[in-house]
């Protein structure tokens, strides 16, 4: 069974991920294969758009990458993991890029690896399934995929929010805040996918939402509390949210989130959102998000993580170092450092 199945259907190049052993999560091959359709695509006068999605009647759209690859690698020289990251960011790049209309039908779990296959498009559609987010300051890793672009263009403290506490968005929520463009029921969706790629994109115009978020109740404390000059800044204006508050409760809950996660990984999240918003391309930000992978997949943090919440699933994992002030800025400057030779390049 191939793990990407890559075809024409009507006017569409058809992308369908075909790996439900782990909800489509990405693999080196499954990039490769997939960049190099687009790239293949993109001069060809018979593709008028490209159409992503997964195999109908098989959970999520794509869960992420190969995480368990990433921290076998990090143990050993890095290699492998590195080679995916090229391949990964590379394919972002030439999604963010790309000449023609892309359509995402995100009809499921949308994390990591298959936020960095939609998000970046032109059209990304969810559907009542749809369950986004990026959760990486949880496993010690970063919300890499060209993060560091999108999320604070989503509005700054909106994106830091969803960055630290990897909050899930699901359905219309996911619309409400800018990650998806249109939204479509399931049960309607395959008929809406075989309109598309008969060159029926209007269709999608039609089925944009207009309701607010539920999140959108608590605006008012992610936007005075999550774009601060520091993650301690962060935790105090959280802390500092009035008993008289209607979202008081809510706050403490945020907070309560935040100290579960990795501090490194805070505050490298931290850091990559202010510096991308401030980047002047996107290339750019890959560059930088490109830096941080190579170095955090060695990194204490990300093979504790991965044990705590994927192998040993006991949910407690020890952070090195375990609060906020033992990241120093030091240990920020050498993950952000340039690679020299070894730099992310694009064709």
């Amino acid at each position: 069974m191939v793990d990407v199945i890559i075809h024409r259907q009507g006017a569409a190049g058809r992308i369908t991920l075909n790996r439900p052993q782990a909800l489509h999560a990405l693999n080196e091959e499954m990039c490769l294969a997939m960049d190099a359709a687009l790239k293949a695509w993109s001069d060809d006068p018979e593709i008028e758009l490209v159409v992503v999605d997964h195999q109908e009647g098989t959970r999520g759209f794509c869960a992420g990458g190969d995480i368990r690859m990433l921290a076998e690698s990090g143990l050993g020289d890095g290699a492998a993991a590195q080679a995916f990251f090229r391949a990964e960011y590379r394919l972002n790049t030439r999604i963010k890029n790309y000449p023609k209309p892309y359509v995402a039908f995100i009809d499921g779990v949308t994390m990591g690896g298959g936020v960095g296959i939609s998000v970046h498009g032109s059209h990304r559609v969810a559907t009542e399934r749809t369950t986004f987010a990026m959760p990486e300051t949880g496993i010690g890793l970063f919300p890499d995929v060209g993060g560091g672009w999108f999320l604070p263009r989503l509005g700054p403290p909106l994106g830091m929010w969803l960055a630290l506490t990897g909050e899930r968005l699901k359905g219309g929520d996911v619309c409400a805040a800018g990650i998806a463009t249109n939204y479509v029921e399931s049960k309607i969706v395959e008929a809406v996918k075989t309109s598309v790629c008969d060159g029926e994109l209007e269709l999608l115009e039609a089925m944009d939402w207009d309701e607010a978020g539920t999140f959108e109740k608590h605006l008012d404390v992610i936007e005075s509390c999550f774009w601060k000059d520091s993650v301690e800044d962060i935790f105090f204006a959280l802390e500092s949210v009035p008993a008289t508050s209607a979202s008081h409760e809510w706050a403490k809950a945020q907070l309560a989130i935040l100290k579960t996660k990795s501090p490194q990984t805070l505050k490298v999240a931290h850091r990559q959102l202010h510096a991308g918003l401030n980047m002047k391309t996107f290339e750019d930000n890959m560059r930088m998000e490109f830096r941080i992978g190579c170095r955090q997949v060695h990194s204490h943090d990300f093979q504790e993580g991965v044990r705590a919440v994927i192998v040993d699933k006991d949910n407690k994992p020890n952070w090195n170092p375990a609060t906020l002030a033992g990241v120093t800025t030091r240990i920020l400057d050498d993950i952000f450092a340039p690679l020299g030779e070894g730099e992310l390049t694009f064709d």
